[in-house]
């Protein structure tokens, strides 16, 4: 459960570092972790994976609470599902930018 939330955390951290690049503007905080700098590809598939951690987390937690596992309490299960569906919704989100944005790319004419 620790690493899915660490996971969303750099997600978090990184979308911050971004917008802070985009606004011109110099992270002064030592909490936000430098971007990572390798390809777009490698990126959305660390960011997906981040995603489907937190979601099968979620899942193995919700599992283990209704095999009656004293170890999980209501409120861990109901926290890490909102996560999930959270992080979820995000991703949904950020896909439909993109395909957007490429649509707006596609109409422009050369």
């Amino acid at each position: 459960m620790i690493t899915s939330l660490q996971g969303g955390n750099s997600i978090l951290r990184e979308l911050q570092a971004l917008q802070a690049e985009a606004a011109g503007l110099k992270e002064q905080s030592h909490n936000v972790n430098a971007v990572h700098h390798g390809d777009f590809g490698s990126m959305l598939t660390d960011a997906l994976n981040n995603v489907n951690n937190t979601i099968v987390d979620a899942d193995n937690l919700r599992t283990r609470f209704d095999t009656g596992d004293d170890s999980v309490s209501l409120s861990d299960v109901m926290i890490a599902s909102q996560k999930a569906s959270m992080a979820f919704e995000a991703t949904v989100q950020i896909r439909n930018k993109c395909v957007e944005a490429y649509k707006s790319i596609m109409q422009m004419q050369v």
